[in-house]
């Protein structure tokens, strides 16, 4: 018995110090947004497309998927015959990335999404269904709200690291008990960067899509105020 809790204990030690002794070169690869490996997948999918009839080499996803998650590269439809091997920084790599389609219909482009933000969510949810219901704590639109960490056994809010800025952004809940990043800080930088001025009542949320390599993952829709025309979430 000593024997086999003994090798047990080697064994987790041998998998925590394999983690530790990670090359560097292969952790950052695994972690940065590089545009040579954006443009390489996106010229592997134009080749696909154009030899394939217009099908794009997507993973087919339910329709009621949100815009931003909808369409993920499948890289076995085009490795190794239009691009090498999914790059280091994708998901099927061990990355942080997932690969996915924007404007499929019209001009399909290669865009990040940021597959962190999805274990913080995963935990937010977890631990409300330990919780029994979402302990709501302030409402900030029509059925949106924000929540009541400490109910949760949080000691610090969770937040997750923007792509676009690296500020830390919020979480946010709908009535149905789905959680979302909060993009509001974001939309309000980029739409001071650019001056763009969208009309009340448009998704805007294209405008962080239009001016990063990434995807507001995670989102809720967004429009302007009418009157502040700062970032307000979009009523259905």
């Amino acid at each position: 018995m000593k024997r086999i809790m003994l090798f047990s204990t080697l064994m987790i030690m041998a998998v925590i110090l394999s983690g530790c002794m990670y090359p560097k070169e292969e952790l950052t690869q695994n972690q940065v947004p590089y545009k040579d490996q954006i443009k390489a997948v996106q010229s592997a999918v134009d080749d696909f497309q154009k030899d394939n009839g217009g099908i794009l080499p997507i993973k087919t996803k339910e329709a009621e998927t949100p815009i931003y998650q909808k369409y993920p590269i499948d890289f076995k439809k085009i490795a190794p015959k239009y691009i090498a091997e999914p790059p280091g920084n994708a998901y099927e790599s061990g990355g942080i990335f997932q690969y996915v389609l924007v404007n499929e219909e019209t001009n399909p482009t290669v865009k990040l999404l940021d597959l962190r933000m999805a274990e913080t969510i995963r935990d937010i949810n977890l631990r409300i269904r330990t919780n029994g219901y979402p302990p709501y704590k302030t409402q900030l639109a029509k059925n949106v709200y924000s929540l009541d960490y400490s109910k949760l056994g949080f000691k610090k809010a969770p937040y997750a690291v923007s792509p676009f800025t690296n500020q830390n952004l919020s979480f946010v809940i709908t009535g149905d008990a789905e959680v979302y990043v909060d993009y509001r800080p974001d939309l309000y930088q980029i739409l001071k960067k650019t001056g763009k001025e969208p009309k009340p009542g448009e998704d805007i949320r294209s405008i962080l899509v239009d001016n990063s390599m990434f995807v507001p993952a995670y989102s809720l829709p967004y429009t302007i105020d009418s009157k502040t025309k700062e970032p307000i979430f979009l009523e259905k």
